[in-house]
């Protein structure tokens, strides 16, 4: 019998060196496929919402649109009388008429809010009664409405490049009205078993036999990574049929994995058979490594192959090291981060007693290890996207269940989250603040490194508090302080720094059609005060907290123009109100006036920068982010969305 012996031993750092450069992984090019088929397929291309969702204001539930401030002082002792307008707004109904002042719509479930009404009354806290409708309660600006672009804003990222499609990417996509999208093709991998001692699962076992195991193991690995397996069947252990198979394989597929006779044994035949290949042929042949130390890598005249151990744990063990960062390269999936965490509730979260409660949370990773060796634990940060919400399902790592008996869970309790599907993946890097292109333009080249990132859109003061409670890695904000005019400085604590971001343009939206504003035009340099002096002109309102609000309360002193109270929590459904109709005139930056086609008059540019707590900053993630603010090609990429670098 003749018997080989591994003599030199590849260290299992360098085996994965060696391959990874001769392959050289790319995605193998891009297809369009329609919606109903792209489960388990990876983007080729960032998907960017073509509408706002919701595309109009509408409203949560059933009840009465009025102006909330006509509601103040009600109660059930005291109810106030609205006059009941002529018009039912239901579902997929266009408003006619305007809310006015002391009057009041009916209004159903997902209806379009009219032009003057800023808020809905719930049916239960109204009565009718001679034909006019008492209300028994307040309202503040804003309840019970969802603002266009609340949850996606026109333009937003929703999905990136190098995401895996689950059933909750596919149902955004569904929502975003998108029957087809771009994504890589799936490699080929070939999957073959030799040995005179296999037979089929099912067939009778006799002495000498084992079942082959490997062949539907590695099958479904591979599509597990998004690759498409094609089965070879079982080879006796024959050279000539064995190399048959794999020249026939080799015009066919973009990866070939064999599965035993790879040791150098009398009965071993698979290793001789890539001897035969050049270009380069094989790269290793045993490897330091228990199990798996018979492993062979190769590429045969072009295509990356692999001969794996027979036994399946050591097969599936070095597929998993060596083979799987390759296919998920040639997939088009970015670098797998390993990640384990307990987790733990931040925030102090209410609950109705009586009823059983999710709710959906972000993954974050805690500051503070003891050691550079500990993992860290993780948080389990909730997203505060409520039940209508598409992007919350989407975004979200898992949920968290609050029993029907507790009020009441303390911030620093112990949670359990139950992840999302199979796609879950705790970010590397947590983002909380306000949203900007620049900055979902700069979580996209990170992606493009290998690191997941997550993103809360709170606004800025929102952010401020998340990092200054250590919630989160970096805080986008542009707060101005009315004292020094300066940016963003007087927010800085011991625990926080500020790096610098870019410059964004802030000024007035209106439609290109908008005949009063036309005419005002003439004299831009006192717009603002022609505009409040208009009390047709109807505004809307930035959310108390973000950076716009701060310029606009400062911009505005003491004046309430119509829609004051009426508040979209970002510059996309700013842009969406006035686009629509629902108001004539906003505050957004230049880049979103552009893209909804709306005019723009400058007012002042602004700083966007980060807040990042100290305790973060030497996260791998943190520093990679830093490093894109220093890139040329990253400036020039945030140059081009009108954005200007510091």
């Amino acid at each position: 019998m003749r018997q080989e012996q591994f003599l030199n031993l590849t260290t299992a750092e360098e085996a994965e060196q060696r391959f990874w450069n001769a392959v050289q992984p790319q995605p193998l090019g891009e297809e369009v496929v329609p919606l109903t088929q792209a489960l388990r397929r990876v983007l080729s291309r960032d998907v960017f919402a073509r509408h706002n969702v919701p595309f109009f204001d509408r409203s949560n539930f059933d009840g009465f649109a009025v102006r909330a401030e006509d509601t103040f002082g009600a109660e059930d002792t005291h109810p106030i009388h609205f006059t009941l307008n002529p018009e039912s707004l239901h579902c997929g109904v266009i408003p006619q008429g305007t809310v006015a002042l002391g009057t009041t719509t009916p209004i159903s479930t997902g209806g379009v809010l009219p032009r003057g009404a800023d808020g809905v009354v719930l049916i239960e806290n109204t009565h009718l009664v001679a034909g006019r409708i008492q209300i028994l309660k307040p309202i503040a600006p804003g309840s019970g409405i969802s603002h266009a672009g609340s949850d996606i804003g026109a333009g937003e990222v929703v999905l990136r490049r190098g995401d895996l499609l689950g059933h909750r990417e596919t149902g955004t996509l569904a929502a975003l009205g998108e029957v087809e999208v771009w994504v890589w093709r799936k490699p080929r991998v070939g999957i073959l078993s030799t040995g005179d001692e296999l037979v089929a699962p099912g067939s009778a076992m006799s002495t000498g036999k084992v079942y082959d195991c490997n062949s539907t193991m590695l099958a479904h690995a591979v599509e597990e990574l998004g690759g498409e397996p094609m089965p070879l069947g079982v080879v006796h252990d024959d050279e000539q049929a064995i190399e048959k198979t794999v020249c026939k394989a080799l015009a066919e597929v973009d990866l070939l994995l064999l599965s035993a006779g790879t040791s150098k044994g009398e009965g071993d035949q698979n290793y001789r058979v890539f001897q035969r290949f050049g270009n380069p042929g094989i790269l290793v042949h045993g490897i330091a490594l228990k199990p798996g130390k018979p492993l062979c890598l190769a590429v045969l005249d072009g295509t990356p192959a692999a001969i794996l151990p027979g036994f399946p744990t050591s097969a599936i063990f070095t597929f998993t090291r060596f083979i799987a960062p390759v296919l998920r390269a040639l997939v088009g999936l970015p670098p797998k981060q390993h990640s384990q965490f307990p987790a733990t509730l931040p925030l102090q979260t209410n609950s109705d007693k009586g009823l059983t409660e999710f709710h959906l949370v972000h993954l974050v990773a805690q500051a503070g290890r003891k050691s550079p060796s500990e993992s860290p634990g993780f948080t389990a940060y909730p997203t505060g996207k409520g039940s209508g919400s598409v992007t919350g399902f989407a975004r979200a790592d898992g949920f968290i269940e609050i029993p029907r008996e507790v009020e009441l869970v303390e911030a620093g309790s112990p949670v359990e989250v139950q992840l999302l599907g199979q796609t879950v993946q705790p970010p590397d890097l947590m983002v909380v603040g306000s949203h900007c292109i620049g900055l979902d333009y700069l979580l996209g080249v990170l992606r493009e490194q290998g690191f997941l990132s997550r993103s809360l859109a709170v606004g800025s003061m929102g952010g401020v508090l998340a990092s200054r409670r250590g919630e989160c890695d970096l805080a986008g904000t542009h707060l101005m302080d009315a004292a020094s005019g300066r940016y963003n400085e007087h927010l800085l604590t011991p625990e926080l720094r500020l790096v610098k971001g870019y410059r964004r343009r802030q000024g007035l939206v209106f439609r290109q059609d908008s005949e009063a504003f036309v005419s005002l035009m003439e004299n831009p340099e006192v717009v603002l005060e022609q505009v409040l002096q208009n009390p047709e002109l109807r505004m809307v309102n930035r959310n108390r907290g973000s950076g716009t609000r701060v310029l606009l309360d400062q911009l505005l002193q003491q004046h309430r123009p119509s829609g004051f109270f009426s508040e979209a929590q970002s510059h996309t459904a700013v842009a969406a109100a006035v686009s629509q109709g629902r108001a004539d005139w906003g505050v957004a930056i230049q880049s979103v006036a552009e893209d909804q086609g709306l005019r723009f008059h400058f007012l002042q540019d602004e700083e966007y920068d980060f807040l990042l707590p100290e305790s973060r900053m030497e996260r791998p993630s943190v520093q990679a982010f830093l490093a894109l603010l220093d890139q040329s090609e990253v400036q020039a990429g945030l140059r081009g969305l009108g954005l200007e670098c510091s």
